[in-house]
C-alpha cells in the first residue's frame, strides 16, 4: 500500500514538473516573438539639407528645426529609430532654432539625435532596404541642394518601391520634384501633393531668390496641387506620399505618415 501511495506521488510530481517546463517553454517563444518583431521594425531616413545661405543674400539657412522635431517626436514615440542624410554628409545648418518650442527643446537635448543630425550620413552610405520610410524635411536651403540630387533621389524611388512611405513638409517636397520611378514616371505624377505655396514664397519675399517656385514645378511634373490659405495647416497623403504645406503642418505630417505606416504593417499581416 506504502509503495503504491509513493509511486502515485512521484507520478504526480512528474506531471507536474512537465506542465510547468511546457509553460515556460511557451513564455519564452511568446518572448522570443517579441523580440524577434521589435528587430523587424525597420528605420526611418531623415533627409535635410546642407545649404546654408539664401542665394546671394547673406541670409542664413538650413533645415527647419520644427519639421525635423515634430515628425521625429510622433515616429520616435511610435518606436521607430530615425537616421540622418544630407547631400554633403557631416553638420547640418539649421535655422529656425526657437527652443522656446517644447519639442524642439526635446530633440535638441536628446543627445543621440543631437550627434546623428550633426553627422548626417553620406547618401553613399544609405542602403535603402534598411527603411521603411523616408521623410524630407523643409528649410529654404532645400531649394539649393534637393531637386538636382540624384543619389538621394534613387533611394527615396527605392524605399517607395519596396512598399515603403515617402513624406515631406514645406520646402522639403523640393527633393520630389525629380524623382523617378522604375517605370519612367515622375513619383508626384497625378498624386495629390502640397508644399510651400507661390503666395507663401511671396509673402517671406523670396520669389525672386529661390531658384524655382515649389508649387508650378510639382505641377509640371504632373502633380495635382491642393493648398489652403498661406501659413495655414495642410496635409496630404495619396498613395503612400505624404505632403505638408508649411511649418504649421510638420506635425500632423509626422502623424498622416505614422498612420501610413501602421496601415501598411496591418495590411501586411
Amino acid at each position: 500500500m506504502s509503495n503504491t501511495i509513493k509511486f502515485k506521488t512521484a507520478l504526480v510530481l512528474f506531471l507536474f514538473m512537465i506542465l510547468f517546463m511546457g509553460c515556460n517553454n511557451n513564455n519564452n517563444t511568446e518572448k522570443s516573438t517579441v523580440k524577434t518583431e521589435t528587430k523587424a521594425l525597420k528605420k526611418i531616413l531623415f533627409v535635410v539639407t546642407s545649404h546654408n545661405e539664401k542665394g546671394n543674400t547673406g541670409e542664413k539657412t538650413g533645415y527647419y528645426l520644427g519639421e525635423v522635431s515634430h515628425p521625429w517626436d510622433v515616429l520616435h514615440t511610435a518606436g521607430y529609430e530615425i537616421d540622418f542624410v544630407s547631400p554633403k554628409g557631416g553638420k547640418a545648418p539649421v535655422d529656425a532654432f526657437d527652443m522656446t518650442d517644447t519639442i524642439n527643446k526635446k530633440f535638441w537635448d536628446n543627445d543621440i539625435y543631437r550627434n546623428k543630425i550633426e553627422h548626417t550620413k553620406q547618401p553613399h552610405e544609405i542602403n535603402p532596404d534598411d527603411y521603411i520610410a523616408i521623410h524630407y524635411a523643409g528649410g529654404h536651403g532645400a531649394m539649393w541642394d534637393f531637386a538636382d540630387n540624384t543619389e538621394i533621389a534613387e533611394i527615396a524611388a527605392k524605399i517607395y518601391e519596396n512598399n515603403g512611405v515617402v513624406s515631406a513638409v514645406c520646402h522639403g517636397p523640393a527633393g520630389l520634384v525629380n524623382i523617378k520611378l522604375s517605370n519612367g514616371s515622375y513619383l508626384v505624377d497625378g498624386k495629390k501633393v502640397n508644399a510651400f505655396t507661390n503666395e507663401e514664397e511671396i509673402k517671406v519675399k523670396l520669389e525672386d531668390v529661390v531658384p524655382f517656385l515649389l508649387e508650378d514645378t510639382l505641377k509640371e511634373r504632373g502633380a495635382i496641387f491642393e493648398k489652403s490659405a498661406p501659413f495655414t495647416k495642410h496635409v496630404v497623403t495619396d498613395q503612400r506620399l505624404v505632403t505638408g504645406q508649411n511649418p504649421q503642418s510638420a506635425h500632423s505630417v509626422g502623424k498622416a505618415t505614422l498612420n501610413e505606416l501602421q496601415r501598411l504593417t496591418k495590411s501586411a499581416k
